[in-house]
């Protein structure tokens, strides 16, 4: 059976719904994503191992030679909700509107698939002297337990690794860490016309809303990068809830919060610091209080400047590599002992929003840049 077409690739991939989400309606697998994968990546001769994570959930590896070292073109096979009533097309059909492709993960992120596929195909024919591995993975909108297994299991993959995340074909090196936290404070409700018939868990979280933006204030004089858009570490308030009616002393609060570490910021040593200021707080006002994450975060991502893969992506690409605000699967596939950048063709800016887009004009310079880094790392390895 003959390879689809690149556009009938992108069109297949977006018609598979796998969003991702920690809501449960939301939530679908993306098997479907991963089973078109592997059928076209095996019938290129690539030998395809489905990684199960979690039930309807899994990663793809697809190795062509075999070998230590080579390089790993990584993406996420998921992508976030989404609301067809905002859109101006059907999100789960490819639409061409002038010089775009759209659809739900056009951009960010499954058509790097079909744009990896189209570089590598004519290359077959040539002896690959170090692998060259794509990897799919799941749940990276959420939870990225993908990455995290492929971390936690520790087997080696590439000596290079690049993530087609949206970066408009700019080279990214650095991406701040992604925190999201709870506070619950739990005190006693009583009747409002005396305070001291109960302990007012609002009051309590106020309290721990001045430590929280003292710790962000203290944080954002000690650590600062200019190569960010933003150059401080933020904390970001988001959601509370607490208390029932008017006249109850509120008897439980809860708060939601975002911390978006930079890189040299140990994400354990900001939690250490924001118990030793909630510890005391609730001995003082006689509350019970936790904290912890809502899932595991994401650690700040930082490659060397001078590393091998940056310098010959600016080299391709023409463009220094820089810094960008949001979360990636970059640093578990460092973990593992690749040297990685983020790397794509798609722009962030539309991506998560309806009517999600990719420029045609960008296909073809990213297959050139992605046939010349398999050129650099599996055809003519330079150990």
């Amino acid at each position: 059976m003959p390879l689809p077409s690149l556009k009938e690739q992108f069109a297949a991939l977006i018609a598979a719904p796998s969003v991702s989400c920690t809501q449960p309606a939301w939530d679908q697998s993306n098997l479907a994503v991963i089973e078109l994968l592997a059928s076209w990546l095996g019938d290129l001769g690539f030998a395809c191992e489905v990684q199960t994570i979690a039930p309807g959930k899994a990663n793809l590896l697809a190795t062509y030679g075999s070998g230590p070292g080579g390089l790993v073109l990584a993406g996420h096979s998921d992508t976030v909700p989404f609301d067809a009533a905002l859109w101006q097309s059907d999100p789960l059909a490819l639409t061409e509107a002038g010089d775009r492709w759209v659809g739900l993960g056009v951009c960010d992120m499954k058509g790097f698939f079909p744009l990896v596929i189209e570089a590598v195909r004519t290359l077959l024919d040539q002896p690959f002297k170090q692998p060259l591995l794509i990897l799919a993975t799941c749940d990276e909108e959420s939870s990225m337990s993908g990455a995290r297994a492929l971390a936690e299991a520790g087997r080696p993959l590439g000596r290079a690794a690049v993530i087609g995340e949206p970066t408009g074909l700019k080279p990214i090196r650095l991406h701040k860490g992604v925190m999201m936290e709870r506070i619950d404070i739990l005190g006693q409700s009583g009747h409002s016309s005396d305070p001291s018939l109960g302990r007012n868990a609002m009051d309590a979280m106020h309290a721990a809303i001045g430590e929280l933006l003292v710790l962000r204030q203290q944080w954002q004089q000690e650590y600062r990068n200019p190569l960010f858009n933003v150059p401080q570490p933020t904390l970001n308030l988001g959601c509370i809830h607490g208390g029932d009616n008017p006249n109850r002393i509120c008897g439980q609060c809860s708060l939601e919060f975002d911390l978006r570490p930079l890189p040299g910021m140990d994400p354990e040593v900001l939690r250490a610091a924001i118990r030793q200021k909630l510890q005391p707080l609730a001995e003082q006002r006689q509350v019970r209080i936790e904290y912890g994450p809502i899932f595991p975060g994401v650690p700040p991502f930082e490659q060397a400047a001078d590393s091998e893969l940056v310098r010959l992506a600016e080299r391709l690409t023409g463009q220094a590599a820089d810094a960008v605000a949001f979360g990636t699967e970059a640093p578990y596939l460092q973990q593992l002992g690749c040297e990685t950048l983020i790397l794509g063709p798609g722009d962030i800016a539309c991506a998560h929003q309806p009517n999600e887009y990719l420029e045609l004009a960008r296909i073809e310079p990213t297959v050139q840049i992605l046939r010349q880094l398999i050129d650099h790392y599996c055809l003519r390895p330079s150990l």
